[in-house]
C-alpha cells in the first residue's frame, strides 16, 4: 500500500525479521521504484535489508517492487514525497523510522534530469534540479544525522551511512546537461563537506556510475554502441552498482569519498556527452 506524506506510513507486508532486532538493516533508498533506484533496492533486500522505498509520482511501480521485496523474505514500505518540497522531505526518516525502523543506510538515488546547455540554461529548472537532486539529500542527510543515537560516537556499530549517487562525467567534463552536471557537482562537494560534519555518527560517501539504462529516447543501437566507448568495452551494469553500494554500505572505514563504476568511461576524454556521439 502506498502512502502519502500526509498521514503516517506502514509497512505493505512485513517478513519474518524484527525491525528491533539485531539483525535488521534497513535502506532508506529515493527514487527506488525504477532504474538504477529499483536495482539497488532488489540488491539490498536480496543481501537481506529491509527496505524504505520512496517514489514521488511512480507509486503503482513503488507498490510492485515492495511486494517483490516482501517475497524475498524481506520488510519493505512505500513512502511517497516530492522531493522538491522540504516539507515532505522531512518527514521521510521519521516515516521510516514509524514504519519498519531506523535506517542505518541512506541512499540519494532520486534526481532530476533535463538537457539544457551553457546556451539555453534557465533559472526555473536550474533551481528545480537543485532542489531535488542536492537539497533533498541535505535535508535527509541531516534527519539521518539527528536519528542515529549519540552511542555512535563510540559505538561503531551504531553508526549510519548516507550514500550520494553522482555521475562519472564529474571526472570527465563536458558542457551538455549543464545544470545537471552543476547539481551533481554541488552534490560531490557536499559528500565531503558532510563527511567532515557528520562524523563520527555518519559517513558519507558517493557512487558514481557510468551510462547504465537507456536514457530518454535514446535507441538500443545507440545505447549500446555508447556502452562501448570505454577502457572495459561496456560501462556501469546495474549489477555493478549494487555491489559496489552494498561495499559501501559496510565499509566502516570509509567516508568522504566517491567510487567510480564505469567500466573506465571517466578515463575517456568527450567533448560532448556520449549520448550525443552515439546516435542519441
Amino acid at each position: 500500500m502506498s502512502h502519502s506524506s500526509a498521514s503516517p506510513p506502514r509497512a505493505t507486508s512485513a517478513g519474518p525479521h524484527s525491525a528491533t532486532g539485531a539483525a535488521a538493516r534497513i535502506v532508506l533508498i529515493t527514487g527506488a521504484a525504477r532504474r538504477i533506484g529499483r536495482a539497488l533496492a532488489l540488491g539490498f533486500a536480496e543481501a537481506g535489508w529491509d527496505v524504505a522505498v520512496h517514489c514521488g509520482r511512480s507509486r503503482a511501480e513503488a507498490e510492485t517492487l515492495v511486494a517483490q521485496i516482501v517475497a524475498l523474505g524481506r520488510r519493505a514500505v512505500t513512502l511517497q514525497a516530492d522531493l522538491a518540497l522540504e516539507t515532505e522531505v522531512a518527514q521521510l526518516v521519521p516515516a521510516c523510522i514509524a514504519a519498519l525502523g531506523r535506517p542505518v543506510c541512506l541512499i540519494n538515488n532520486a534526481s532530476r534530469f533535463t538537457e539544457d546547455n551553457a546556451r539555453d540554461i534557465r533559472y526555473t529548472p536550474l533551481l528545480q534540479m537543485m532542489a531535488i537532486n542536492l537539497g533533498a539529500p541535505l535535508v535527509l542527510a541531516r534527519a539521518l544525522f539527528d536519528a542515529t543515537p549519540d552511542a555512535a560516537i563510540d559505538d561503531e556499530t551504531q553508526r549510519s551511512v548516507v550514500l550520494n549517487v553522482l555521475d562519472q562525467k564529474l571526472f570527465n567534463l563536458n558542457p551538455d546537461y549543464l545544470s545537471y552536471t552543476l547539481t551533481k557537482a554541488a552534490l560531490q562537494t557536499a559528500t565531503v563537506a558532510l563527511a567532515q560534519a557528520l562524523a563520527p555518527k555518519v559517513r558519507v560517501v558517493g557512487l558514481a556510475p557510468g551510462l547504465t539504462l537507456p536514457s530518454g529516447a535514446q535507441t538500443e543501437a545507440a545505447f549500446a554502441a555508447a556502452h562501448r566507448v570505454t577502457p572495459l568495452g561496456r560501462a556501469s551494469r546495474a549489477e555493478d552498482l549494487v555491489a559496489a553500494a552494498l561495499y559501501l554500505a559496510g565499509a566502516g572505514g570509509v567516508t568522504g569519498t566517491t567510487l567510480v563504476v564505469d567500466g573506465g568511461q571517466h578515463l575517456v576524454p568527450l567533448e560532448r556527452d556520449v549520448m550525443f556521439l552515439t546516435g542519441g
